[in-house]
């Protein structure tokens, strides 16, 4: 017998028990030269097995089938609702055996759709790779940054928001920490949640670190515009707990334009910041920044209009669009709108007269959704306490923490 038809045979017969697919993996890691040596034969094979039944043979025989660099728009075609049944029908069990062969299969499928210039074709899948490769919810996989970056392309932010917030605890290897946060931060930018991507690009710029790297750079560059958008200010001192590697190195990489931007907004002039970034379009516009830059413009005349409101009850669209540089009333009202929308102020406007009328923040503290969310916040910090208590007694009786 063909020595292929045999190993089909025995993928077929052998998948049932967990005695026989133990056996089956043996026979697999024995058989696995071959079958990337006979790559081209393998097509045939995944109409002859169920990736919910084999899902361990089935995997082999995918990522040696894979093996080889897919160049042209046609076998991508081909090659990407193979491996999407795979990852939808395959099962847990015997797809965690073999991780290492799933995370590149599913590696391969963001190669394919991102070939087909199709990238959301490629969400959904991931997706359930994620959930499948993980042992709980507070692992973070090699998956993931994979799954933020499609959710990405695709622009599909909400869709990555689900997965950003699940807390994290167990992290493989540092890059995945590194590339997960910086695309989820960039998600959470998509989806103007700017305190989440503050949080998450923090993340990548105080991450433990032997050596300088680009993400840690372009992380820092989003850091700084965002911190201006989110609070007004930007504060060069990094945390004592940032490695003194990001302390000496990432200051010098971004001081032309991103820190100098950071002490133009200082001043406080709308004039003198629009000018700056206009003049430093091209260095924002080479890292994929300029849209950030802009909001960053518009952040000050909301920044701007916030104050009028600690000084002012009432006031007329005309003096905020005059305190505040703007073109006219109608863009004052937009702004003031947007805000309100926003829940940045709290005020209404009178159309009849074109005046604005500052309002104290209507939250009283005591809906039964508030109860409710401090209640979840609470238990939240607790779980978060014990995981600290857990850790901190874990790395006490580590031998190479306590021999370094």
């Amino acid at each position: 017998m063909d020595p292929l038809e045999a190993l089909v045979a025995q993928i077929q017969g052998l998948s049932s028990s967990s005695a026989d697919i133990a056996r089956l993996h043996t026979i697999l890691k024995q058989s696995d030269d071959s079958l990337r040596s006979n790559s081209s034969r393998l097509s045939p094979i995944f109409s002859l097995i169920d990736p919910s039944i084999h899902s361990l043979g089935f995997l082999y025989i995918l990522d040696a089938f894979t093996a080889t660099s897919v160049s042209n728009r046609q076998q991508a075609e081909e090659l990407v609702p193979i491996i999407t049944r795979f990852i939808s029908g395959c099962s847990v069990e015997q797809i965690r055996l073999a991780p290492e062969k799933f995370i590149y299969v599913c590696k391969r499928l963001k190669d394919q759709v991102m070939l087909l210039e199709a990238p959301i074709r490629g969400v959904a899948p991931m997706f359930t790779a994620v959930r499948k490769l993980q042992v709980s919810t507070e692992h973070l996989t090699p998956l993931h940054a994979e799954f933020l970056l499609l959710c990405l392309l695709a622009k599909s932010y909400k869709t990555g928001l689900s997965i950003l917030d699940d807390d994290v605890f167990e992290v493989d290897h540092p890059r995945d920490l590194y590339l997960y946060c910086y695309y989820g931060g960039m998600i959470c930018i998509g989806q103007k949640r700017f305190q989440k991507a503050l949080d998450l690009l923090h993340n990548v710029v105080t991450a433990p670190m032997t050596m300088m790297n680009a993400i840690v750079i372009e992380a820092y560059k989003k850091y700084i515009l965002v911190s201006l958008i989110r609070h007004g200010q930007f504060s060069t001192s990094l945390p004592k707990y940032c490695s003194p590697l990001a302390q000496r190195n990432l200051k010098p990489f971004c001081q032309n334009p991103y820190i100098e931007m950071a002490h133009t907004y200082s001043t406080g002039k709308v004039a003198d910041l629009e000018a700056f970034v206009n003049s430093n379009a091209d260095k924002f516009e080479s890292d994929n920044n300029l849209g950030l830059a802009k909001q960053v413009v518009s952040s000050m005349y909301k920044r701007n209009i916030q104050r009028l409101t600690q000084t002012y009850l009432t006031l007329s669209l005309e003096d905020i669009a005059n305190t505040v540089h703007l073109n006219s009333a109608k863009e004052a009202e937009m702004h003031v709108l947007q805000m309100i929308q926003d829940g940045e102020i709290y005020a209404t406007i009178n159309q009849k007269d074109g005046m604005v009328r500052f309002l104290e923040d209507p939250e009283q503290y005591k809906t039964c959704e508030m109860i409710e969310h401090i209640d979840s916040s609470i238990h939240r910090i607790m779980a978060l306490s014990k995981k600290l208590t857990a850790t901190d007694e874990q790395i006490a009786c580590d031998h190479l923490y306590l021999s370094k």
